[in-house]
């Protein structure tokens, strides 16, 4: 897949001849993922998708560092994850809000016929599928949960 790698790289050279430390070594670490799972696939280029959802992967992991930096007072190493999130979203394609992921799980609640958090799995599966690299998946948990509470009071 040549887009968002060509970006990367094209980026990169640009960082390096800005001198822009923290997005040249975010870049930096965003290839080497790249690579580290062409080379779990045999060396096989990956495809956009497949990217994208390296880059997704990354931004999960400074989310949760940060969680475990404000915990332990790091307020700093927080900071730092904070920025290297905001670098590696712009590669991502725009994230839904919370009302568009609650309109498309409420059609697949429909669609199932779910009726309470028992039907979340089912409920959880079709709708990951449609909104793969569009939402966030603890977003898309939230909603759901909520969603199906609701229809299990209504009953």
């Amino acid at each position: 897949m040549a887009g968002v790698r060509d970006q990367l790289r094209s980026d990169l050279r640009d960082a390096m001849r800005a001198k822009d430390v923290p997005r040249r070594n975010t870049i930096r670490m965003l290839e080497a993922a790249i690579k580290n799972a062409e080379i779990d696939k045999r060396g096989a280029e990956l495809a956009d998708a497949d990217v994208l959802a390296i880059l997704q992967r990354q931004v999960k992991q400074r989310r949760e560092s940060i969680e475990q930096f404000e915990k332990g007072g790091r307020k700093d190493l927080a900071d730092n994850e904070r920025v290297e999130i905001s670098i590696i979203k712009q590669y991502l394609p725009t994230q839904l809000s919370r009302d568009e992921v609650e309109v498309r799980a409420r059609a697949v609640i429909g669609q199932i016929g779910a009726s309470g958090p028992g039907d979340r799995g089912k409920v959880m599966g079709m709708l990951m599928r449609e909104l793969r690299g569009e939402a966030d998946g603890s977003l898309v948990n939230a909603v759901v949960g909520e969603l199906l509470a609701e229809s299990a009071e209504s009953d």
